[in-house]
């Protein structure tokens, strides 16, 4: 395996630009033992720094940046231990970062986003009725508003910048059939499996076809990615069962379109899937919650970057002893590990944001040597 500074080439590690949805990058070998990635909700930055997360941050990519320039102050204000913004953020790009949160793809299907000061966009009520789900094809993104847009974005983001940088959140396949089709989709997987095949089948080809020319697009500008990472973040709504039966073959299938892989299991308890994401192929990236067994999913994934994904609620109300065993077992029985402490609200004091740093850290230097102070993610 091609190495890139001290690990595998295919390594993703977890990502979460200011306000955005967490997703995945490629490792680039600076990465300690057990990594720390905070994020922190629109209302976090709303309610410090007064920007409006409405629409136009979603579609004017030169005003997003001027936002992103004040919340990456702001990072380091608040923690600049820590340098969560980065060395100079008044040189920050316009970017894709967290353009229209996590609703691309459902959009690209008709899906209508509610805009939200202080938040990120959701979906306006509706649901797709089965008649419409039979008739969807693959649209032709060229004439999709959605994507259209977005493709002027980046022409807008070449012409002032010259490097389209960002990641564009394509979610996963069950999560978007989840947003098209409502809870129905669950009842479909039992009682109308050609329905809910049909439906997958449409979202994975569609998400593999934005991807590429997004991915394309931004390769033109010297910026190459070559990973896809899938989010399945209602998985443990279906047993491992109907994964492996009705759902695995699209993420194989996207797994199959990209040069690396990697899968956003969110906090649930990985144990019932983790075998049958493995069996996809070598796995970049996979995340898990701490009623996971690690010791087993480290042994099922020995060549992945794994993560756990530790709540916010965790983070804000759980006492400080046992913050530092989770960490501990984290780092004994998951490293070489993200630790990723997404969605921290806005009524989470900073001084638990500093602590768990700071545990994390200690928890590092008891047996490894510490990295850069100054490093996004420690």
């Amino acid at each position: 395996m091609t190495e890139v500074g001290t690990v595998p080439s295919h390594h993703l590690r977890n990502y979460i630009a200011p306000a955005a949805p967490a997703t995945r990058r490629a490792c680039d070998g600076t990465e300690p033992e057990m990594r720390v990635e905070f994020g922190f909700t629109p209302r976090w930055y709303r309610d410090r720094c007064g920007i409006d997360f409405s629409e136009r941050y979603h579609l004017d990519p030169l005003s997003r940046r001027e936002c992103l320039v004040a919340m990456k102050k702001e990072l380091n204000r608040q923690f600049p231990d820590l340098c969560l913004g980065g060395p100079n953020p008044e040189e920050t790009p316009a970017t894709l970062d967290g353009v229209h949160g996590a609703l691309v793809v459902p959009m690209i299907f008709g899906v209508r986003p509610e805009y939200y000061p202080d938040n990120w966009p959701a979906p306006k009520p509706g649901v797709m009725t089965e008649a419409e789900v039979e008739a969807l094809e693959v649209p032709e993104l060229s004439g999709v508003s959605v994507f259209a847009q977005l493709v002027e974005q980046m022409d807008t983001i070449e012409r002032e910048f010259g490097r389209i940088e960002g990641f564009i959140n394509w979610q996963g396949v069950l999560n978007t059939a989840f947003r098209l089709r409502g809870h129905e989709i669950f009842i479909d997987l039992l009682e109308k499996t050609s329905l809910a095949r049909h439906l997958f089948d449409v979202i994975s080809k569609t998400m593999i076809e934005g991807a590429r020319f997004v991915y394309a697009r931004q390769a033109r500008t010297g910026v190459i990615v070559r990973h896809f990472s899938v989010s399945n973040c209602v998985v443990n709504m279906v047993s491992p069962a109907l994964y492996r039966e009705h759902l695995m073959p699209y993420d194989r299938r996207i797994s199959d379109a990209f040069e690396h892989f990697g899968i956003h299991n969110c906090a649930w308890n990985v144990d019932p899937y983790v075998a049958d994401y493995a069996s996809i192929r070598t796995l970049g990236y996979v995340d898990m919650g701490l009623e996971s067994d690690l010791v087993r999913a480290k042994e099922i994934c020995p060549d992945t970057r794994r993560a756990i994904m530790y709540t916010p609620t965790d983070l804000a109300a759980k006492p400080e002893e046992r913050i530092w065993g989770d960490l501990v077992r984290i780092r004994r029985e998951l490293s070489p590990c993200d630790v990723v402490a997404a969605d921290i609200e806005t009524d989470t004091p900073e001084e638990r944001v500093r602590m768990f740093a700071d545990m994390a850290r200690k928890t590092l230097e008891a047996g490894s040597t510490s990295p850069s102070p100054c490093r996004r993610g420690i």
